[in-house]
């Protein structure tokens, strides 16, 4: 059957314009195996949770992703059906076709590789891990144990003021992962406690530039 023109050009646009961004549903805990057909990418969360630093380095990368937020207190994430993804229990997780993991920087990690524009020099992938747990570890501690707070802020920030004074991102002149990670932690610490942080205008100035990327925007600002 030969097929009109407009059909053709129809067909093409509708393509086109298919979205790409995250599909968000809420979850169905009886039902994850159904779920994980209708995208090969799918992120597992819950409301205000590391899953968000993995979907905003998403929505930078423009990879179509299913958004499926688990009841936290309802304890869906203590089913089998999502133990089977992570044994943990924990969020967030990511199934990538017949391939799971978790742990929001080894997500990170993942997806640089991936899908994003990880170098092969081995220098800079390593320096590139080095900032992603440090971000997870050494600042998250620093910033969000309150009897630490006093003590850790200035080993932990000063360093990251300098830094900052002489690049616009955390390695150089280009935004990476790196950023993504060591900003989330920033951001979610600054908010959380209402600190204002003068005595660090490079690191203040750095958050507000990364705070309006229309990606942090959609998924982290959306908190």
């Amino acid at each position: 059957m030969r097929i009109k023109a407009w059909e053709l050009c129809l067909t093409v646009a509708i393509s086109i314009l298919m979205p790409t961004i995250a599909q968000t549903q809420e979850i169905d805990p009886q039902n994850i195996e159904t779920t994980n057909s209708q995208l090969s990418l799918i992120l597992y969360g819950g409301k205000r949770s590391r899953s968000q630093v993995v979907a905003w380095y998403l929505e930078e990368l423009g990879i179509a992703y299913q958004d499926e937020k688990l009841d936290l207190r309802a304890g869906e994430n203590k089913h089998p059906e999502y133990l089977a993804i992570n044994p943990m229990g924990k969020v967030p997780a990511l199934v990538d076709g017949d391939f799971n993991i978790w742990e929001s920087g080894a997500i990170l990690w993942y997806l640089a590789n991936k899908y994003g524009e990880m170098p092969s020099d081995l220098i800079v992938q390593s320096e590139t891990m080095q900032w992603i747990l440090f971000a997870n570890s050494t600042l998250a501690n620093g910033l969000f144990i309150e009897d630490r707070q006093e003590q850790e802020m200035p080993r932990l920030l000063t360093p990251l003021n300098e830094i900052l004074q002489d690049n616009p991102y955390i390695m150089g002149e280009e935004f990476t992962v790196a950023d993504v990670a060591i900003s989330f932690y920033l951001y979610a610490a600054k908010t959380r406690f209402n600190l204002e942080w003068q005595e660090y205008p490079f690191v203040v100035d750095y958050l507000e530039r990364l705070t309006q990327r229309e990606a942090f925007i959609n998924t982290v600002g959306q908190r």
